[in-house]
Formats: C-alpha cells, structure tokens, sequence
C-alpha cells in the first residue's frame, strides 16, 4: 500500500526493505559507547514574555525535526511509527534512532547501515530522486540549462516525471503558494522532460505550517518586550512560505535580541553527498549568556585585519561588528542537534555581502566538563608525554570562535561570480570548513603578535589545532569535517609540524612549525576557491585524505583503546527529557 503525501512516498511497513533488523548483540556495543549529556540551562532570566515564546519555539521544534528525518531517508518517518508502536518496545533500536535521528547508524568502523529494515542511504538522501545517478543528473543540466537554477537551489527537492501529477494535486490544493509562486506549476509540468524541483515550501508544506504557527505564536508572545525578536520570528514564517530567507536573515543578523534567540530554517549543505547544494532543515532555541557575551564583544576588533593578511587576492571589504553571542542550548532539532559547538550564518553569498552574518557560540556544549575529558583522554592517546599538559580548558572556545569568523573570512564567490557550493559542488563544504581551521590558526597567531592573545593563550589554541586533527578511524570521503581535519594531519606531517616517533607511535609536536605550515596549506585552499577549480580541489583531497596503516591506523588503535565514548546522545530538560 502506497501513500503520497507532499511528494512523500510512503511505502508499508511489511515492505522497509530486506535488511535484517539488529538484534541486541548489535545495539549494545554501540550503546555501551554513548555517552548521554542533559542540557539543562536556568530559565530564571528569562521574562514572562519570553517564557511564553520559548514555549512556541520549542513547540516548533517537532515539525521541523519531521522535515529533517525525511530530507535523510524516505523511509525514516513510517520506520520509526512502526517501531515507536511495537509491544513490547525495543528502547534500544528506540535510543539509535534517536541517536542518528533517522534508521542508519555509524558503526565502530565508521560504516553507515541500516540498523532497521530500510533501504541502505544513499548520497542525494531524499532530497533527490532515490539513489539517481550523479552523471544522469549532470546530464540532464547540460541539456537542460533552464533548469539548473531552480535544481540547484539549496531549498528545493529534485523530482523526477513520474512525480508530477502528486506535485500538481499537492499545488492545487494550497492557493497560496500557487499565488506565491506564480511559475511553478509551469515548471513542474515541463518535468516531463526528465527532472525538475519544487520549493521545500511544497514539498514540507504541512510541516512548515506547523512550525509557522508556533513561530507566530512566540513572536506575538514577545513582541512588546523584544520587537526585534517577534519581528525576526515573523519574517521567518514568511520565509517558509516564500522559500526565499532573505527577510528572516536580516532580521536576525541586524536585530538586538534581549535573552532569546532562535537559529530556524535550512542552512547547511553538509548531507547532500550527491552535488552538495541542498541544505538542511535545523533549530536551536537558545539563551544568551550576557556577561561573556559582552566580554567577547569586547575582545573582538580587528577583523578586517585578519582578512587583509590572509595569503590571497584580491581581498574584500568585511563587516567589524559582528553580531556574535554566547548562548546556552535549551534544545536542538535537526541537523542542529548534537554536540554543535557554534555556528555562523547564514551561508548565501548574496545575503552576508548585503548583511553579513551572526555567529552563536554554545556555551553549555564548548565548556561541558564531560566533553573536555573525552578530548584530554584522546589527546593523552596521541601525543608524546611531554605534551600532554599543553591541552587547555579555553583553547578549543577560541578556536572556535576564530574558526567561525574564518567563515566570514576569505572569498565568498570564485573569481567568475559562481558560488562556491555551485564551482566545488560536494567539495564546497569541505574546503570552506577547512579554509576556516586554518584561519583560526593563522589568526591565532596574528593575536598574539598584537598581545589579544598571550603566550599561554596562544599555545592552548595551538594545542586544541592538534586535537582538531587527530582521527579515530578512516574518515569516509562524504564527511567533509573528517576528510578535512585527516587532510590538516597529513599536511602538517609533511610540513614537520607534526612527527610521529616511531618507538611510541606518539606525535610530537613542533610549535615553531606552526606559522609556515599552517600559512602554506591556507594559500593553497583559498586559491582553490577564488578559482573554483573542482579539479583542483578534487586532486588536492585525492592527495591528502591518505590512511596509512602504520601511522593513521596505528594511531586510531592507540585512541580507541583508550576511549570510554564514541558517540554523545543529547538530551534537553525544556522537552521533559
């Protein structure tokens, strides 16, 4: 039995494919190796206002978990039903699919499976046609080049012909956004030439109501105490149905936002494996920490130098006041859920050329004592005994932070005007996170010379530099973060920052290597994306994404062996749980 709802297609629970289900002797050993957090910040501060708003913005939260799951697996929703209604329940598969937020779990061995009877994940997900072919598709956009603008939008999901008489009753049906979208039922019906895309506006559209309404609601509960957030959280439903955020975006980057503020809508690229455009759905509901909020504000200037030292041309002019907080997680939905240290948004070129961008820093993540002492017993793994105390408390925060205006940072389009997720497809993702590691680094350095940072400062930012890099296991080629921080080691290992000592299998660390290793790998990725040269990036991952058995593997063993916990399982107070 089949049923489409939005262009979801459903299929019955007899029919979730032929994976075997795991059994207990497969749930455990994950399980045993997850560590499950509870964020729990205090509320006290919060105004009755804003109580009420943080009500209807964790209420928001549901719907656009729902969306999140279906842009992963187009079997997720109906697989976890079916399991959520099984008597007696299985609160192990139950605790995975929350884990993963969907039916696919990554093993010990970092393989993606299916840990329920669902069709193995595929690169497009389900914002694509399942499991198309990336050459078809590219095919297509040569022939096609009308198309190519509404199938590589980042909020659109791709479609095949088959697919158009759903898309045309789900159209008809909301007047609104047909009157929204005035040419989109024309570009559905020329579908039948082979592909086509409709907005996430359709195609999540019950969903995205859902979350409106409660958006509304938190903004009419708020707007006499914070005018700047309700009109922000008005904006944002509007987004959702326009699909275009440019009015949200301002809102949020410009507006002054009392103990309140909420990270909503379809930012990353990160799960699209197929040609890294489309973005996925998130929210955060988050509550400023308002004295390091100011002490960070404070601290924050120069920027423009930092840009105009940077090794490439020509450069640009950047915003110095940037809009950044530090904030305490009430609860996460969506590809925002996790361990998420910060962000920086939004991410179209357009919008931060015009706006710029704000940066929200977790403060409840960055500084969780669990967390630290899984990095330190991972950090005492892998180096040699005598730097085993360089690893401080705040260097992370402050790589962090520098990582995050290293977004801001650099070029924001190659020379000929393309975006870069559009030049570098499934690489785009990869080299701005790995520009923006080594522009922290490289700005790390430039504190210290004008004394923003002092020596002590500088070698803890140094120290969590290393951290970043060290891998437990062989990264796999669609985890951007993994395959960027191997590529870091590997480049450091080459340039003599780092070396292995082959009695201990340890690293050893040369901190005067730092600058020129570090200057040299960050000429080389953003002269990769001025030119958006997708050869050059490919040849240049293909080059030091290497895993070695005697040093990578070696190293991974000696970390793994020691490790209490691979995996973190968030859970929020503010949800009950």
């Amino acid at each position: 039995m089949r049923h489409v709802l939005a262009g979801l297609v459903l299929t019955s629970a007899a029919a979730l494919g032929a994976v075997r289900e795991w059994g207990p002797e497969q749930t455990r050993p994950i399980l045993d190796k997850t560590l499950v957090l509870t964020l729990a910040p205090s509320l006290e501060a919060l105004t009755p206002g804003e109580r009420r708003a943080l009500d209807a913005l964790l209420a928001a939260g549901p719907p656009l978990q729902r969306i999140y799951e279906r842009q992963n697996h187009r079997q997720a929703l109906e697989a976890h039903r079916a399991l959520a209604a099984r008597q007696p329940r299985r609160e192990d598969l139950l605790t995975l699919y929350r884990l993963w937020q969907g039916p696919i779990a990554t093993t010990l061995d970092n393989e993606r499976e299916p840990f329920l009877p669902v069709d193995p994940i595929v690169p497009g997900k389900n914002v694509y046609p399942w499991g198309i072919d990336k050459a078809r598709l590219e095919s297509f956009l040569e022939e096609h080049g009308e198309a190519r603008d509404d199938i590589l939008n980042g909020r659109t999901v791709v479609r095949e012909a088959a697919d158009i008489p759903a898309d045309l009753t789900a159209l008809a049906a909301r007047p609104a956004l047909a009157a929204l979208h005035p040419a989109l039922e024309a570009h559905i019906r020329a579908g039948a030439a082979g592909f086509y895309a409709i907005p996430y506006a359709l195609a999540y559209a019950d969903d995205l109501d859902e979350a409106g309404a409660r958006l509304e609601e938190a903004a009419a509960a708020v707007r006499r105490e914070d005018e700047d957030l309700a009109d922000y959280l008005e904006n944002r439903r509007r987004d959702f149905l326009t699909n275009a955020y440019e009015s949200g975006d301002a809102s949020w980057i410009m507006g002054s936002f009392g103990n309140l503020n909420a990270q909503i809508g379809s930012f990353e690229t990160y799960d699209d494996e197929l040609l890294g455009v489309k973005s996925f759905m998130s929210h955060s509901v988050l509550i400023r920490d308002a004295e390091r909020t100011r002490t960070l504000r404070a601290a924050l200037r120069g920027i423009q130098s930092i840009e105009d030292a940077l090794p490439y041309e020509p450069h640009r002019r950047v915003r110095e006041n940037l809009p950044v907080g530090v904030y305490n997680v009430v609860a996460d939905f969506g590809q925002a859920r996790g361990t998420n240290t910060a962000s920086i948004l939004p991410n179209e070129a357009r919008i931060t050329r015009k706006y710029g961008r704000t940066i929200l820093l977790r403060s409840n993540i960055m500084t969780h004592p669990d967390l630290f002492a899984i990095s330190q017993a991972t950090w005492a793994a892998a180096v040699a005994p005598e730097h085993t105390g360089d690893l401080g408390s705040e260097g992370s925060f402050y790589r962090t932070l520098w990582h995050e205006i290293g977004h801001y940072l650099g070029p924001d389009r190659d020379r000929s005007g393309r975006d870069l997720a559009v030049a570098l497809q499934e690489n785009a993702d990869l080299f701005e996170e790995l520009k923006s590691d080594l522009v922290s680094l490289f700005a790390a350095q430039a504190l210290r010379a004008s004394g923003d940072f002092d020596d002590a400062r500088l070698k803890d930012v140094h120290a969590a530099g290393i951290l970043r890099v060290l891998q437990k296991s062989q990264p796999r080629r669609g985890q951007p973060y993994q395959t960027m921080q191997l590529m870091q080691m590997n480049w450091f290992l080459e340039g003599g920052l780092l070396q292995l000592d082959s009695g201990t299998g340890r690293l050893k660390i040369h901190y005067a290597r730092y600058p020129a290793v570090v200057g040299s790998m960050l000429e080389k990725v953003l002269a990769i994306q001025a030119a958006g040269d997708k050869a050059a990036a490919d040849a240049f991952v293909d080059r030091y994404d290497a895993w070695t058995e005697d040093l990578h593997e070696r190293l991974g063993r000696s970390m793994r062996a020691t490790e209490r916990y691979r995996y973190r399982l968030v859970r929020y107070q503010a949800l009950g749980e």
